[in-house]
């Protein structure tokens, strides 16, 4: 509520008025979303640092990675910027399924990579983020900083709650995320803060195969398609 003798001249109808017409906006990148990645199951999301270049290994493996699901039936969807999005859609674009880029205008670190059969376009996190979830099979998880990290914690926070199904969740590099893996055991579990069951929401793994390998262990016997349950899980988002 702005006091009598504010200073502040701004006219607070004029800025809810802004602000109503901001959630047109939101909802628009949602219908986008939801209208242009309905058809690309099954897929996976493949995250990772912006600042990986293309003679680092972790770009090879997430190439490599992204080109073996990409062949194996899986579309690719990544973040749509350099680094580790790149080197998914770029892999992605190499097999034979759809590789899909979720691009976000940020001020630095962000521009399109030329990979992307299917581009997005967002302003928003929260809405790129659903998309992320919403359509995908699997998450493999490179090494990468905060947005990875921010990233992968709402992964396991979603699954932990009950608000998505179980689906496989690929770390690539265990060098990279050991020191973490120790923390989330030895002070998360020790202190009650997540349980030992947490700890089996994911798997770690060094080689693209292995990847690919849980990924279709996980769906041999259950098949990759959601069920009507998952499906109706997933509108809770």
């Amino acid at each position: 509520m702005i006091k009598k003798n504010s200073t502040d001249r701004r006219d607070p109808y004029k800025e809810l008025n802004r602000e109503s017409w901001r959630v047109f906006k939101i909802m628009s990148e949602f219908v986008d979303g939801f209208e242009q990645l309905s058809h690309i199951k099954p897929a996976v999301s493949i995250f990772g640092s912006a600042r990986a270049n293309e003679s680092s290994e972790d770009y090879k493996k997430a190439r490599e990675v992204a080109r073996l699901l990409s062949d194996a039936g899986f579309s690719i969807i990544s973040g749509g910027g350099p680094g580790i999005m790149e080197a998914a859609n770029r892999g992605g674009s190499e097999g034979k399924s759809v590789s899909v880029g979720l691009n976000i205008e940020l001020p630095k670190e962000q521009t399109p990579n030329p990979y992307q059969d299917l581009s997005l376009n967002f302003s928003h996190f929260f809405p790129r983020k659903v998309m992320f979830v919403k359509y995908a099979a699997a998450y493999v998880v490179c090494p990468g900083g905060f947005g990875t990290l921010d990233e992968m914690a709402e992964m396991f926070t979603l699954t932990q709650t009950g608000k998505t199904p179980e689906i496989p969740v690929i770390l690539m590099n265990r060098q990279f995320w050991q020191p973490l893996l120790d923390w989330f055991e030895n002070t998360l579990c020790h202190q009650n803060m997540i349980t030992k069951e947490d700890l089996e929401m994911f798997c770690v793994v060094d080689e693209p195969q292995q990847a690919v390998d849980e990924i279709l262990e996980f769906y041999k016997d259950r098949g990759v398609h959601s069920t009507r349950e998952e499906l109706d899980k997933l509108l809770h988002l």
